[in-house]
């Protein structure tokens, strides 16, 4: 397991009081969401139209997330098929008590390209080729890094 998040950063949030569950930690429901809603902005930003997630697969929860920690989900683009593709997606944490980062869980999401009536389409008349590209784009891009990883404290 690396100690740092892999990826591009897709979505960021506080867990809230309002989102635990009977024991006072964050409900993994609520984890799911919002890896599921990072994941589907970059499959959607790679198609280039509507998808769906179609299945989440070997999703583990490694450490609880409590309330104030601020939640940061990275995914990157893995494969790419015809209708589908396959986005890994990180969910990681900040403790705001202690200032720790550490990962919480992991979890490799596969999206549908769908048309208007939710049938399987090809992504936006793209060929899988030129999404490959944009999704081998998206890698080169620089790893988004926390700022505890980037600025001396000292």
């Amino acid at each position: 397991m690396s100690d740092q998040p892999q990826g591009e950063l897709v979505i960021q949030t506080i867990a809230m009081p309002k989102d635990t569950n009977p024991n006072g930690d964050i409900f993994g429901g609520w984890l799911m969401s919002q890896m599921d809603s990072g994941g589907g902005i970059l499959a959607t930003k790679t198609a280039n139209c509507r998808v769906v997630m179609a299945a989440m697969e070997g999703m583990s929860f490694l450490h609880p997330v409590r309330v104030g920690d601020t939640v940061a989900c990275y995914a990157w683009v893995e494969k790419i098929g015809r209708t589908s593709m396959t986005i890994p997606v990180e969910a990681w944490v900040h403790r705001y008590k202690t200032g720790d980062t550490l990962r919480v869980t992991r979890a490799v999401c596969i999206y549908v390209a769908v048309d208007a009536e939710g049938n399987r389409s090809r992504s936006n008349g793209t060929s899988p080729r030129a999404i490959r590209a944009a999704a081998l784009n998206q890698r080169a891009r620089p790893v988004h890094r926390p700022a505890s990883a980037v600025i001396d404290p000292r």
